[in-house]
């Protein structure tokens, strides 16, 4: 009757479930998730226990599903981010708590880490699937602590976690129906990202140098200092020389390509230029034909001179000149005859010798 009763309420109620996660979510985005109080939980509803079917079915509006997820979360990154996404997500209304380790348990049971406990408390808060943050979080969960903060599940990969003289830490949590498997994600993980420092440590090394830091600060030998100041020096030079070559191989592509355009325009005016000459000084080009037109022009002009008009008036003798006597005819054979002034006066005179040749006869 009273599990009737628990349902009926929590049907009448379903649509205030997604509410309150929104404003819950509204609430982590504006400002960082609080810190757990040591002493005891805020939470005053009463606390049943509840089965991982109810809790997916949904919560009485009174209070949400508390899942809890513990871990070192050393150089957070995406891996943790989605495994706290996942818890997040497990049930309709959750209320996320995150225990982060403290230094001196981290030390004694994992080794060091990179970041500081606060470093790592702060960088829990500012995660957006984080409803609260517990600092020095226990390395193995009792019954008592998870009375204390009324933990309903502990959400963890399932691989079991072997520390502490344990093969699973969450041996006895499992056994109790409180454990709710999330899934790992490949390819990162602080032990990756520690791996890829160290195995690089010469390139980081000059990195750091470069950016002002001090070789007493890196922790670097005055000999390893110089060797990676100079190693920076000759990258800078290689990359000079790069820049140089890329830079000449674009100014010869763009030589190559003027000078390949200059050779098609050569051509086209080349070959224009030869068009043009033999159309004028070709074998039927214009330039023979107007050499052949004048030169029949001057031949007609030199076989057949223009005669004096018939129309013009006849010349007078001038009255104070008397007119020459006629001169007397040649008497000699080898007097040569003027030149005739056309071919009719040459044939004249050619006949005209040939008579007084026979009248001598």
């Amino acid at each position: 009757m009273v599990k009737q009763r628990r349902v009926r309420a929590h049907s009448s109620c379903a649509p205030v479930a997604p509410f309150c996660r929104r404003r819950g979510s509204l609430k982590t985005l504006t400002e960082p998730a609080i810190f757990a109080n040591e002493t005891s939980c805020d939470c005053r509803a009463p606390h049943e226990k509840l089965t991982i079917a109810q809790a997916c079915k949904g919560t009485p509006v009174d209070r949400p599903v508390r899942v809890y997820a513990d871990g070192i979360f050393d150089l957070f990154h995406s891996g943790h981010a989605r495994a706290l996404m996942q818890a997040k997500n497990l049930f309709p209304n959750t209320y996320l708590i995150v225990g982060v380790c403290s230094d001196e348990l981290t030390h004694k049971y994992k080794g060091f880490t990179v970041m500081t406990e606060h470093e790592r408390y702060e960088a829990l808060r500012h995660c957006r699937y984080v409803d609260e943050v517990l600092r020095d979080a226990p390395w193995t969960l009792t019954p008592e602590f998870l009375e204390k903060h009324k933990i309903d599940f502990v959400a963890h990969d399932d691989i079991p976690y072997s520390s502490a003289g344990s093969e699973d830490v969450y041996k006895h949590i499992k056994e109790a129906g409180m454990f709710v498997p999330t899934q790992r994600t490949e390819g990162i993980s602080t032990s990756d990202l520690i791996t890829r420092i160290v195995r690089d440590y010469d390139v980081y090394a000059r990195r750091n140098l470069q950016r002002g830091y001090t070789a007493k600060e890196l922790n670097v030998s005055y000999i390893n200092e110089k060797k990676y100041r100079l190693q920076n020096q000759v990258d800078r030079m290689k990359e000079k020389v790069r820049t140089v070559e890329e830079k000449s191989k674009h100014f010869v592509y763009r030589v190559e390509e003027k000078s390949h355009d200059l050779i098609q325009k050569w051509e086209e005016k080349s070959r224009e230029f030869i068009g043009n000459f033999l159309e004028l000084f070709g074998p039927d080009g214009t330039w023979k034909q107007v050499f052949q037109e004048r030169s029949g022009r001057m031949l007609s002009y030199a076989l057949s001179p223009r005669e004096s008009p018939s129309n013009s008036p006849p010349r007078e003798l001038s009255p104070l000149r008397s007119p020459s006597p006629p001169s007397p005819p040649a008497r000699w054979h080898n007097a040569r005859p003027s030149p005739p002034t056309s071919p009719k006066g040459a044939s004249a005179s050619i006949s005209s010798m040939s008579e007084g040749d026979e009248d001598e006869k």
